[in-house]
């Protein structure tokens, strides 16, 4: 039995703040440990930065959309922006020693580290990120 609400927001820090919490929420809900909560909550907060300041570029006349979703198997998020679009094959390592002071670059790469499966879907205009994070079967089915 699976449960889902959205959320369509502005490009703010206080939108990047609403889905966070919400994520936070969903993954108590759905019986994952600290570490797991951790880390969901700082993957989608790092997807909503990137709705907001990369691809709505803080434009108070684009939104963000998130979404929340429990399917009793898997934890799925998607936010998606009303940017120029984004191709992740185009994004820098930031692992790559050319990058490793870089003082930005590693959203994508701390999104993919924490969850799962990540899949970008490129909209016109702007880009979906689902997230998914997979529930072991003796997790609570919120």
């Amino acid at each position: 039995m699976g449960s889902r609400f959205s959320y369509t927001l502005d490009s703010s820090l206080d939108s990047v703040n609403k889905v966070e919490e919400a994520a936070e929420q969903l993954a108590q809900k759905s019986g994952l440990d600290e570490d797991q909560i951790f880390q969901i909550t700082m993957a989608v907060r790092e997807a909503a930065v990137n709705a907001v300041l990369h691809g709505n570029a803080y434009d108070p006349q684009k939104k963000i959309t998130a979404s929340f979703e429990n399917t009793g198997s898997s934890l799925v998020i998607r936010i998606s922006d009303q940017g120029s679009g984004l191709d992740p094959n185009t994004l820098p390592d930031p692992v790559a020693p050319e990058n490793l002071l870089s003082g930005s670059g590693r959203g994508i790469f701390i999104i993919r580290s924490f969850m799962d499966e990540v899949h970008f879907k490129l909209l016109h205009p702007g880009t979906e990120l689902t997230l998914i994070k997979h529930l072991d079967s003796t997790q609570k089915r919120a």
